[in-house]
C-alpha cells in the first residue's frame, strides 16, 4: 500500500508541475482568455491574466490589437506592445501601471495608456529599481488630486531609481492647475536618476514637475531632444527650497519649451540647480527662463530665448565645459 501511494503522488506531482510553471514569454490576444496558459496558440485576454503566468524576468507580447486592461507589476517583467499592433490600457478610475516591488526592472514598450478623462496616474513607480518606457503614449489621467492626475508619477520613499523614458508622447493630463505630465516627486530617502529622450509633452497643467521638497535622496534628471508645449502653467518647474531637501540636478540639452502659460523653464530653491543649452524656449506667457527663492539656472548662452512674455529672470552663464 505504501509503494502505491508513493507512486501516485509522484504521479500527481508530474503532472502538476508543468502546469504551474510561470513561463519566460506570454501572450495576449484582443480575442485571448484568461483561462488559457498565455501561450502564443491560447494567448490570455489581459495583462493582470498573463503576469501570474510569466516568469520573474520575463515578457508579456502582445499578439493582435486589443485592450489589455491595467496591471500592477511586483517582479521584474517586460510588458511588449510593438508585436501586435495597438496595444491598450483603458485606466478609467485607477492607475495604468504601478510598479511595486523591491529591487525590479520593469520595461513598458508600445503601449497606448489611456485614461479616459478620468484615470489616476498612466504609470506610477512607488518601488522598484529601475523603469523603462518606450515607444508609448500616455494620456487622459484628469483625476487631479491627492497625487494623482499625471502621465507618469515617481513617488518612491527609498532607494535611487532609474527611470528612462524614450520616444514618447505624454498629452492632455491633470485637471486645472494640479497635476503634470511627468511629475517627479521621490518621498523620505527616495531619490532619481531620470533621463527623457525625444520625449513629446503637450497640453498638460505642467509639463515637467521635479519636487526635492519631501525627500532627501539626490535627484538627477537628464532631457534630451524634448518637446514640452502647451501646457497651461510652467513647462518645466525645479524645486528643492530647504537644506534638508533632495539635491536636484538638471541638464536639458536641444529642447523646445514653447506656448506654456507661464514660464518656459523654472528652478525653485537652494538645492535646484537647472542648467540649459541649445533649446528654445519661446511664445511662453511670462518668463522664458526664471529663477527664484535662490534658485540656479545656467543658460549656456547658445539658446533661443525670444518671443516670451517677459525677459529672463535670475538666469546665470553655465560654466565652461
Amino acid at each position: 500500500m505504501l509503494k502505491l501511494a508513493l507512486l501516485t503522488t509522484a504521479a500527481c506531482l508530474a503532472l502538476a508541475g508543468p502546469a504551474a510553471a510561470q513561463a519566460t514569454r506570454t501572450w495576449v490576444s484582443g480575442v485571448g482568455d484568461d483561462a488559457n496558459p498565455c501561450s502564443r496558440t491560447a494567448p490570455c485576454k489581459t495583462f493582470a491574466g498573463a503576469i501570474s503566468k510569466t516568469a520573474a524576468g520575463g515578457e508579456i507580447s502582445v499578439l493582435d490589437p486589443g485592450g489589455f486592461g491595467a496591471l500592477t507589476i511586483t517582479k521584474s517583467i517586460s510588458v511588449n506592445g510593438e508585436w501586435g499592433g495597438e496595444a491598450g490600457v483603458l485606466a478609467s478610475l485607477t492607475n495604468g501601471f504601478i510598479i511595486n516591488g523591491a529591487n525590479v526592472v520593469v520595461n513598458l514598450r508600445g503601449l497606448m495608456i489611456e485614461g479616459a478623462a478620468n484615470g489616476l496616474n498612466g504609470v506610477r513607480f512607488l518601488q522598484g529599481s529601475a523603469l523603462h518606457i518606450q515607444d508609448c503614449v500616455i494620456r487622459g489621467f484628469n483625476s487631479g488630486a491627492a497625487g494623482n492626475g499625471n502621465g507618469i508619477a515617481i513617488q518612491n520613499s527609498a532607494g535611487q531609481v532609474e527611470v528612462d523614458i524614450t520616444d514618447t508622447l505624454i498629452e492632455d493630463n491633470g485637471s486645472g492647475a494640479v497635476g503634470s505630465g511627468v511629475s517627479i516627486k521621490p518621498t523620505g530617502t527616495g531619490g532619481a536618476h531620470v533621463t527623457m529622450t525625444r520625449v513629446q509633452v503637450l497640453n498638460n497643467p505642467v509639463g515637467v514637475t521635479i519636487d526635492g521638497d519631501n525627500s532627501t535622496g539626490p535627484i538627477n534628471v537628464a532631457i534630451v531632444n524634448a518637446q514640452v508645449s502647451g501646457n497651461t502653467g510652467n513647462g518645466f518647474n525645479s524645486l528643492s527650497p530647504n537644506n534638508a531637501d533632495s539635491l536636484v540636478k538638471v541638464t536639458i540639452d536641444s529642447s523646445l519649451f514653447q506656448a506654456n502659460g507661464t514660464i518656459g523653464v523654472q528652478s525653485v530653491g537652494q538645492r535646484s540647480t537647472v542648467r540649459i543649452g541649445r533649446s528654445t524656449v519661446t511664445a511662453n506667457g511670462n518668463a522664458g527662463l526664471q529663477a527664484n527663492n535662490s534658485g540656479i539656472l545656467q543658460s549656456y548662452g547658445d539658446n533661443m530665448t525670444e518671443g516670451n512674455g517677459a525677459a529672463n529672470v535670475g538666469v546665470t552663464p553655465a560654466p565652461p565645459t
